[in-house]
């Protein structure tokens, strides 16, 4: 099928292009941008007048919460919300039940995706055996069965000498390892430990709980040469470690949650529930130190680290609720905001949502170059909207940006050239 998308202002930062043109898909693939390939007439013609053309989003954090959780959301319904939102490639965490330690796993959600047909989901792999942080994983056998990265998400690995054969193991085999860096025991709170969480008599969370455990790791990165990447950093010493490490040759890159760069700590006066999230929202220096890292490209992309819940898991005091937001419908939106606050021009933005992580996942996507496949998102910049719990397509509705106007929405979202949503 050939598909003529017109008229719309092309961003593809891969490709250092940012113009008005027409752009031509055939057979699932990009076939050219500007004038038509020979011969091409197209079947179809979607009109992108005022509206912005770009490369398919890459979310490099989400739990899809399939199989296991499926009262917190399905791969359908996730994928569904990724589409509405502009996103074709997901990166979905091994924390499900079964855990991803096996090749079957990997394969029932990569099955499970291809027949929802709506996003691509690249599962991690489990880096240790259920997570426990002991026995390593069968990691090659998992890369062969599909899936992308490899981590202990959020669980300790306590042996540094554990923690050093994975990484050994990883860069045998080329495999890239991601690190949602937290120590375990000083991570006992609920909140950034400051003046807010003593005031509202809320556990706190020290900084160090990140910083210290991303040294140990940065520590035998350099010792084994393993190709290695922070997943939703919350501290600015977190990025500056990461920075100095990159300048020093290691093979490393880092990510932030949208909310990260948006909200901070004082949100959680109100004890909303919506606002409870590990890492949690740390202060207002820490949230301006990242934007600054995210500037000067410390931080390579930008992630939604969508956590869907079922009403009851936040429904509880603030500290005894589940930690996590939904965010894949809203991450372009919110990202936008940076655009608008002036933090970045939107070709910066882009590529940290497409090019930048396809370069981290070493994936062929991201880009509109003729060839590849056409995973593509049309949005409307000067668009206006409200999410609500009740038009959501996830799972989940646990986000605090419910009722609050968003300025930019997907109109189209094409995955290998097929329209998999349209507002």
């Amino acid at each position: 099928m050939n598909i003529k998308i017109a008229g719309g202002r092309v961003i593809d930062p891969s490709q250092s292009l940012d113009k008005v043109c027409d752009l031509y898909i055939s057979n699932g693939t990009i076939a050219a941008l500007g004038e038509a390939p020979a011969g091409f007439a197209p079947d179809s013609t979607l009109d992108a007048t005022g509206q912005v053309v770009c490369a398919g989003l890459i979310d490099l954090c989400a739990h899809v919460r399939e199989p296991g959780a499926t009262h917190k959301g399905s791969i359908a319904q996730e994928s569904s919300a990724a589409a509405a939102g502009g996103i074709t490639t997901l990166v979905a965490m091994p924390t499900t039940s079964p855990i991803v330690d096996t090749p079957a796993v990997a394969q029932l959600i990569q099955d499970k995706a291809r027949a929802t047909g709506k996003t691509r989901i690249l599962p991690m792999g489990a880096l240790t055996q259920s997570l426990a942080g002991e026995q390593l994983s069968p990691m090659h056998a998992l890369a062969s069965s599909g899936c992308i990265a490899f981590t202990n998400s959020r669980r300790p690995i306590r042996s540094s000498l554990v923690l050093m054969r994975c990484l050994e193991y990883a860069a045998t085999h080329d495999l890239l390892v991601l690190f949602q860096a937290q120590d375990a025991e000083l991570a006992t709170g609920c909140m950034h430990d400051d003046t807010t969480s003593t005031r509202l008599g809320l556990a706190g969370i020290p900084e160090a709980a990140e910083t210290v455990e991303v040294a140990r790791c940065l520590m035998l990165v350099e010792q084994t040469g393993a190709r290695a990447h922070f997943g939703q950093i919350s501290c600015e010493r977190s990025a500056r470690m990461i920075m100095e490490a990159r300048e020093r040759g290691l093979n490393v890159s880092a990510d932030i949650a949208i909310h990260h760069l948006l909200l901070s700590d004082s949100n959680v006066n109100g004890f909303d529930s919506n606002f409870h999230v590990i890492p949690p929202l740390r202060s207002q220096l820490d949230r301006a130190g990242l934007r600054q890292a995210l500037l000067a490209d410390g931080i390579q992309a930008i992630c939604s680290d969508h956590q869907p819940h079922d009403p009851i898991a936040k429904q509880a005091p603030f500290a005894a609720t589940e930690p996590g937001m939904a965010g894949l419908e809203t991450l372009l939106s919110l990202s936008l905001m940076l655009v608008e606050q002036g933090l970045l021009e939107l070709p910066q933005l882009i590529s940290k949502l497409t090019c930048e992580p396809a370069r981290i996942l070493g994936i062929q996507a991201g880009t509109l170059e003729p060839g590849v496949a056409a995973d593509i998102c049309v949005f409307d910049p000067a668009a206006r909207w409200t999410p609500s719990a009740t038009t959501t397509r996830s799972g989940g509705t646990n986000t605090p940006f419910n009722g609050i106007e968003l300025h930019g929405q997907v109109t189209h979202t094409l995955l290998g050239g097929n329209t998999v949503f349209q507002r």
